[in-house]
């Protein structure tokens, strides 16, 4: 099992769907290359330099952490169940609860409409708090994810980091 990236006082708490195969056996979140979520975090302004995946321990220092909703790994999201997600809603409620960052951002629409029995949920911020934080859903970084280029998930990234700073006020 992958272990989550937890600090105090977080901004935001990043949540993927499931650990892929590179990740479980690598022990960091979003490891496999093509993944897009390191360089679409460095390039929204949350990052002043390109992480690795190895560096996942410094995201506590810029306020970020990482959870998933479900911790199974598999080769893709689709091998999972929706009874999976829906129980992984409920701790991550429990998580978010516990952990009290300011906004909770979900990667993967379609995880989040099934985890959350939100069916017309679109990416961006949501009308609903999951365990006290606010709720924003962004586009899975996933390079098995053609819908979106790094471009446009960087551009969502900002948007909720801009969002952040307005929330505590700088």
């Amino acid at each position: 099992m992958i272990e989550d990236v937890l600090g105090p006082d977080l901004d935001v708490l990043f949540c993927g769907i499931n650990p892929g195969l590179m990740s479980e056996a690598t022990g960091h979140h979003f490891a496999r290359p093509g993944n897009r979520f390191w360089p679409a975090l460095h390039l929204s302004g949350f990052t002043p330099r390109r992480l690795t995946p190895a560096e996942q321990h410094l995201l506590p220092g810029f306020g970020l952490g990482i959870t998933n909703i479900v911790a199974r790994p598999s080769a893709t999201a689709a091998e999972l169940t929706a009874e999976e997600l829906r129980e992984g809603g409920v701790r991550l409620a429990r998580l978010v609860a516990e952990v009290r960052p300011v906004v909770l951002a979900v990667l993967g629409i379609s995880a989040y409409r099934t985890a959350f029995a939100r069916p017309k949920a679109a990416i961006g911020p949501q009308d609903v708090e999951v365990g006290g934080a606010k709720v924003w859903v962004l586009p899975n970084p996933s390079g098995l994810n053609a819908h979106w280029r790094l471009e446009g998930i960087a551009d969502q990234l900002r948007l909720l980091r801009k969002q952040v700073e307005l929330a505590r006020g700088r």
